[in-house]
């Protein structure tokens, strides 16, 4: 896992200028991110997960593939974000082998975070904190739980509904990373959204 806190910028594709938004959240700070495109069009989505894996290696950001080991696979991916229905980390770890940064969904379940830890995840993330329009059903999980997991000794990420300004309360509470999707790529100013994010963690960059 990188070691520096930060933004969890997600794409919400499929979109034409994928790659020109992608590499403005890059610019404006985004720590990771995330390929998350739910269509069957293999072809495109491998296209466009090659793109991305070149931007990020060049920019030295990790990029993770949502739910598709296959895909983080063929196209040197950083690693892979596992949700409820994929499989079990430990056989995904030894898969991809011990580099790779596996995460894991834990919605709102301590229990589940901890089984994840357990099995080799690298990150686990926690949400929605917030309503969500791209999860609108998603239960929402209360912010103690980021406190309460300080124990598990990987990184944790915040996610659903975050913006620059409801976030701060979750970084003060242990999130690692906030996780956004509409907040930053659906943003008319992506570089901007996603330096206002990034200096939701510039406290502890300078007490470093």
């Amino acid at each position: 896992m990188p070691t520096r806190r930060g933004l969890y910028a997600i794409t919400n594709g499929p979109r034409a200028d994928l790659l020109e938004a992608t590499a403005l959240a890059l610019e404006g700070g985004a720590r990771m991110l995330q390929y998350r495109d739910l269509g069957r069009d293999g072809q495109r989505r491998h296209a466009e997960a090659s793109a991305l894996a070149a931007l990020c290696r060049a920019r030295h950001v990790p990029l993770i593939i949502d739910h598709d080991i296959a895909l983080a696979m063929e196209v040197g991916a950083d690693g892979v974000h596992l949700g409820r229905d994929d499989d079990d980390p430990a056989a995904v770890r030894e898969a991809l082998g011990p580099q790779a940064i596996i995460g894991v969904s834990c919605y709102d379940s301590l229990s589940r975070a901890q089984a994840a830890a357990r099995a080799g995840a690298s990150y686990v993330s926690f949400g929605a904190f917030f309503p969500s329009s791209t999860k609108p059903l998603a239960s929402l999980a209360p912010i103690d739980l980021l406190r309460q997991s300080a124990a598990l000794g990987i990184a944790r990420v915040a996610i659903g509904g975050i913006t620059p300004d409801n976030g701060r309360p979750l970084v003060e509470a242990g999130a690692d990373y906030l996780a956004a999707v509409a907040s930053v790529l659906a943003a008319t100013d992506v570089r901007a959204a996603a330096r206002r994010f990034d200096d939701l963690y510039s406290s502890d960059r300078e007490s470093a």
